[in-house]
């Protein structure tokens, strides 16, 4: 009885050994002939350039990357191909750093006199607004955000005329909108140009005349005189 037990105990070990043995021999990596191999195209069954690995069923399957996109796909005649792509919802706050590198998008529509978007709410989602909006980044946090096409401060200008008194030199702009360097600002006194940084000096939001000068282009204000500014910046 105990010759019995003892080889039974041997038989056990050896079959263990022997699936140990198999065990570690299907986890090493071999290298074949990938001249005679291709990437895996969905729907078919070839196996080069792809990393194999094995459910949790046993069944056979290669995972590769394609154009940022990662494929798995099984080898039996009826293929199963599984994609995962880009999408669906955040759940940290995620940034690319590209370290100088181009980041950059083809393939993007040309579109040209589209209507800016009026009904644009905070964090809304696709198709359920009109129009467009702008995005912009928040250079404070790297966030991308949105902004509607009317709140584009990028370009400004102003116009704005007065009614001067006698000896009347200074003119604030309504608003106080900072003005522009002199080539960007115009000032006319009733209705001829004066000449910038002779004429007038700018300074934030105000325009002071600098009458005076030497016959025959000595001039002073009048009453009465209409003093115009334009300014685009």
């Amino acid at each position: 009885m105990k010759t019995s037990n003892k080889t039974n105990i041997f038989k056990q070990a050896i079959l263990a050994l022997c699936i140990l043995s198999f065990g570690l021999a299907s986890a090493q990596q071999t290298s074949g002939d990938v001249t005679k191999a291709s990437d895996i195209i969905p729907g078919t069954t070839t196996t080069g350039g792809a990393v194999r690995v094995v459910d949790n069923r046993g069944t056979i399957k290669y995972l590769q990357t394609k154009n940022g996109i990662t494929i798995l796909s099984n080898t039996t005649n009826d293929v199963t191909t599984t994609t995962w792509q880009l999408g669906g919802t955040l759940t940290d706050d995620t940034f690319i750093d590209v370290d100088g590198n181009v980041f950059g998008l083809d393939g993007i529509e040309l579109i040209s006199s589209e209507v800016p978007s009026t009904d644009a709410t905070t964090e809304s989602d696709h198709g359920t607004g009109t129009g467009y909006t702008i995005l912009v980044r928040d250079e404070a946090t790297g966030a991308i955000k949105k902004l509607l096409a009317s709140d584009l401060s990028l370009i400004q200008s102003g116009q704005e005329s007065f009614t001067a008194t006698a000896g009347q030199t200074a003119y604030p702009l309504t608003g106080s909108p900072v003005l522009p360097s002199y080539s960007q600002v115009w000032v006319y006194r009733n209705g001829a140009k004066l000449i910038a940084n002779v004429d007038y000096t700018v300074a934030a939001s105000t325009v002071t005349l600098v009458p005076g000068g030497t016959a025959p282009n000595n001039w002073a204000v009048y009453a009465g005189d209409i003093i115009e500014v334009q300014f685009v910046k």
